[in-house]
């Protein structure tokens, strides 16, 4: 457990100030999980509980579209957090699934349990309004790219700017990600190499 909660204390020492004496009581408010390649941790229609912090791997949220084509719209990584933010606030169904692209280490909360760490340990509440804060904005500057930029100018500044998520993540994800199909993402990276 504490070779799991390094990398996660780090995080939040990054947005906030916390004793060190605080740190094993914030831990202790979250579980441990380790998930399987593939894994569903969230599936369409499940009442979205836990909000979760990647340790080592990588998760995505897709929805199934009219044509049951599965649409990424969000990766996490290392020291990112995921959920069905909308349900998770509300305690609702959601309409996503989160699932596992690697074998990952995660920190889980509950709703309950996050609320009981927030009225325990205010500075959290800071950290959590930093990260949301940052999490949205990359939001809406990923609305705008996707209608400033071509298709391909789409792919080049993702592969700029993570490209991290280039070399691990299946081609057929990134592709799912930006709105091409496999085979488009295909031809641009053919152009790139001719």
């Amino acid at each position: 457990m504490y070779t799991m909660s390094v990398p996660f204390f780090q995080h939040i020492k990054k947005f906030v100030s916390i004793p060190d004496e605080d740190l094993p009581g914030i831990l202790s408010h979250f579980q441990v999980l380790k998930v399987k390649k593939k894994q569903n941790l969230l599936e369409n229609g499940m009442v979205c509980r836990t909000n979760y912090f990647v340790v080592k791997g990588c998760l995505r949220m897709f929805f199934i579209n009219d044509k049951g084509t599965e649409q990424t719209i969000q990766f996490a990584i290392e020291n990112w957090w995921i959920s069905d933010y909308l349900a998770f606030l509300n305690q609702k169904e959601s309409n996503f699934c989160i699932q596992a692209v690697e074998t990952s280490e995660v920190l889980a909360i509950d709703f309950q349990t996050q609320e009981k760490l927030l009225a325990q340990y205010p500075a959290m509440e800071k950290y959590f309004r930093c990260v949301y804060q940052k999490a949205f904005a990359a939001s809406q500057l990923r609305v705008k790219y996707m209608y400033d930029f071509s298709k391909e100018d789409l792919y080049l500044h993702f592969e700029k700017w993570f490209p991290e998520f280039v070399q691990r993540i299946p081609q057929y994800l990134v592709a799912s990600y930006l709105g091409f199909t496999p085979e488009y993402l295909s031809e641009i990276r053919k152009k790139r190499i001719s």
